[in-house]
């Protein structure tokens, strides 16, 4: 076991009112089943829990999924104590979940860069596609991934029938439960999808697992995508259809939901396994838009602001609410770090609801090339004043230095603590804003992407898609002969940036690595240079195989 995974969670995060599972409500005796299971995770599952104890109060079913949930929106219980996050050796800001993602998918690309010289997290090494097995992001996110595979696979081994009938369990809870094991397989099925990406082979833990056998196998990439596929497939069948109007379905698994993972799983998947799956790619978009349960927001920048829970685009959400999820990661880490304290000569506290900026991530100047020609675009258009989301203003486009250099780069104004109406977030230190993990452009991008690369499909169709999002964005509709897989990487790029999809794009595309595509400081080079393949990967934590000598490195490390 490392310091990198020592703690587990005895109580989880507060949402709003819309959030149906009232992760706030949620007591720390309810959680007792996932204390304990989650020791030694990469050496030897364990577990000391007490079914007798545990599931006496009936609402412990529910906490224990919502603190699977709870687990991807706050670092650990208070999570603005820093001495409180799940996992340990690097700052809680840093390692909890979503900002951790974000920050490994973002910050090594053309799309963002972060000016500050935190060696603990390895910033600089993100910034420049050259870090190690040392790094702290890199090992707090390997622990994050475990950690929440471990705990749904504890929730599943305490929730089989066999335990519900021990307990004497009640007919109508345990439809609930069934529910509720099809949500803790969906949000274990994300992480090791995330595992696919970030690492392509961890140890797979499963309910399965046994207790006090030893370390858990590694699995190889192949292995964790037979599995992931596997169980969002199973787990589908006891989930709800989506249903935009339910506020109860806010937050949580849907079919939907599952769609878009796999969706996300199969259009990656010649670069995971080898063999693409463009097919069931549109079977599983297909799935999401034909039902008409999602449609486009009428404004772009609705998707990223206060009230964004109210937008009819969002397909699966990490919920925040700055009066209850006090964190340092999440939508509060891009709120406070994409801009400083003045954005268009008004204070920043009265134009995005917020008490000022951390004076960090800015938009290399390959991104803002993205937009070159489209002058119109809402999304992102160079721009100088407010209301502005790509913001020049006093900004210089080219990056001469890495550390403390927040005056080079765009600015982007994307996440906004405000609502529609202009009004600020229940608090100015934590926001509101949900983290769009999944909405219904990527799915329409993916469906494009999938027709592109001759999966079937129907090219009209695509062409339709895309064009409806350059409509919302005011920016020219293309052609069919302008509809190629070259045009959707940058149409990916202009719709979807900093939501955490840039670096498995540009992996997929072949040119996160090499030289096919340079950017200002891509291997440590001002102007950019070629960085080596095993860059695709991010290595196995050096503490993790010092734990486990049998986990394999990743190629090159």
């Amino acid at each position: 076991m490392t310091r990198y995974f020592r703690r587990t969670t005895r109580a989880q995060p507060g949402t709003r009112r819309r959030s149906a599972l009232r992760l706030r409500a949620v007591t720390c005796g309810a959680l007792a089943i996932l204390v304990g299971a989650c020791t030694d995770v990469t050496t030897e599952p364990k577990s000391s829990v007490s079914s007798g104890n545990v599931f006496n109060d009936p609402a412990a079913y529910r906490s224990g999924v919502a603190k699977l949930y709870g687990t991807l929106a706050l670092a650990g219980p208070g999570d603005a104590d820093a001495g409180s996050s799940d996992i340990q050796g690097i700052d809680s800001g840093f390692g909890q979940y979503l900002r951790a993602w974000w920050n490994l998918q973002e910050l090594p690309t053309d799309e963002a860069t972060l000016a500050w010289n935190d060696a603990s997290a390895g910033v600089q090494d993100l910034n420049s596609q050259t870090w190690n097995g040392s790094n702290g992001t890199v090992t707090a996110m390997y622990a994050r991934i475990l950690l929440q595979a471990t705990l749904a696979s504890e929730y599943l081994r305490q929730t089989t029938d066999a335990k519900l009938a021990e307990r004497n369990v009640t007919t109508a809870l345990r439809a609930d439960i069934a529910r509720y094991r099809a949500e803790a397989r969906f949000l274990r099925a994300l992480s090791y999808w995330h595992a696919i990406d970030l690492f392509a082979r961890v140890p797979l833990v499963t309910e399965e697992s046994p207790i006090g056998a030893g370390a858990p196998p590694q699995a190889t990439r192949q292995q964790l995508f037979d599995f992931v596929a596997e169980e969002l497939h199973e787990a589908r069948a006891d989930l709800p259809a989506a249903n935009r109007a339910d506020a109860s379905q806010y937050g949580r698994a849907t079919q939907a939901a599952v769609d878009m993972l796999l969706a996300k799983l199969y259009l990656n998947a010649a670069v995971y396994t080898g063999t693409p799956r463009y097919d069931s790619v549109l079977v599983a978009t297909e799935r999401v838009i034909t039902p008409n349960a999602f449609q486009l927001d009428g404004r772009y920048q609705n998707l990223f602001l206060a009230d964004n829970h109210t937008s009819p685009e969002i397909i699966f959400a990490v919920p925040a609410d700055g009066a209850r999820t006090r964190t340092y990661g999440g939508a509060t880490y891009i709120a406070h770090a994409e801009f400083g304290d003045n954005v268009g000569g008004v204070e920043a506290g009265a134009d995005l609801g917020l008490n000022g900026g951390w004076y960090g991530l800015r938009a290399r100047r390959e991104f803002a090339d993205l937009f070159t020609g489209l002058t119109g675009d809402q999304r992102g258009a160079i721009r100088t004043g407010d209301p502005a989301i790509v913001f020049a203003e006093g900004q210089s486009p080219t990056l001469t230095k890495q550390v403390d250099n927040f005056g080079e780069g765009y600015r982007i104004h994307k996440f906004r603590n405000v609502t529609k109406a202009g009004v600020g977030g229940s608090d100015r230190n934590f926001v509101d804003i949900d983290f769009p993990m999944f909405r219904l452009a990527d799915a329409y991008l993916m469906y494009a992407e999938a027709v592109t690369r001759g999966a079937g499909g129907t090219r009209s169709t695509a062409l339709g898609y895309v064009n409806a999002l350059r409509t919302r964005a005011s920016s020219p509709m293309i052609s069919d002969a302008e509809l190629t897989t070259t045009f959707l990487l940058d149409e990916r790029g202009r719709e979807l940036f900093w939501e955490a999809h840039r670096r498995t794009d540009l992996i997929r595309y072949d040119v996160f690595t090499g030289s096919g595509k340079l950017w200002q400081f891509k291997g440590g080079v001002a102007a950019g240079t070629a960085t080596d393949a095993k860059f695709n990967l991010f290595p196995i934590p050096d503490v993790e195989r010092a734990a486990n000598p049998s986990l394999a490195q990743n190629p090159g490390y």
